[in-house]
């Protein structure tokens, strides 16, 4: 399990985060949304332990979050962080030689799935296609945590099935945990068990997608509409 303990975090003089506290169990996928500005991707970057909080803990598997729990997490960035002159193929070579976690065989299968050449540079594949190859050298590692950050934004609705699909279909339901941030509530809800949201580097609501469900009737989207009005009030 991952748990932060009242963690905050400033970029310069401005506070991003505010008193976090949180859990993530294993064998959950678990979604965290808000506003443009909210602080999710800070979240996520503390969370895969690329960024420190300046206070509160945080740790994993009841151990304090280090470099030496990075097998236990692998990271998905929003942005293209990757060399474009790889193809596919390459970067597959690249994450295997950093990570000793990362499965080439599943890799290939994840990106055979999700219908990616992997012989072509990822300078020369369309964007929904760069998605398709993050996805697949990301969910080629075999951890305990995928932490990806919009991992289906800008992407058409068929490239966002598609990912979700493969997310599905690669890990392993009872034994890891998929956090992500999203805008594409409405795609990613039939898959959450839980969602968080936050505003304004506060968490303003968490709860199981079950309880939304059935004790609000209200969808995803809804609900979180709905707990953001009620905290502007």
């Amino acid at each position: 399990m991952i748990q932060l303990q009242h963690v905050s975090f400033n970029y310069q003089r401005q506070e991003v985060l505010t008193d976090i506290s949180l859990s993530f169990p294993l064998g959950q996928t678990i979604g965290i949304a808000g506003e443009n500005g909210s602080g999710k991707s800070t979240l996520l970057k503390i969370i895969a332990g690329i960024q420190r909080p300046r206070k509160g803990t945080i740790s994993i598997h009841q151990e304090s979050l280090s470099r030496i729990h990075s097998t236990d997490i692998a990271y998905l960035p929003d942005t293209d962080l990757f060399y474009s002159f790889y193809t596919t193929k390459e970067l597959f070579a690249f994450y295997a030689s950093q990570f000793q976690d990362f499965s080439l065989q599943k890799a290939l299968e994840v990106a055979s799935f999700l219908e990616v050449d992997v012989h072509v540079k990822l300078k020369k594949l369309s964007k929904g296609n760069r998605g398709r190859a993050k996805m697949a050298a990301t969910l080629g590692r075999n951890t305990s945590y995928y932490v990806m950050d919009e991992p289906f934004s800008g992407l058409d609705p068929i490239v966002r099935e598609s990912l979700i699909k493969g997310l599905i279909r690669f890990t392993n339901v009872d034994e890891q945990s998929i956090i992500l941030s999203t805008h594409e509530l409405h795609e990613v809800e039939p898959i959450l068990d839980q969602l968080i949201v936050l505003k304004e580097g506060r968490v303003i609501a968490q709860d199981e997608l079950e309880t939304i469900r059935f004790e609000t009737n209200q969808d995803a989207v809804s609900w979180m509409k709905n707990v953001t009005k009620e905290k502007v009030k």
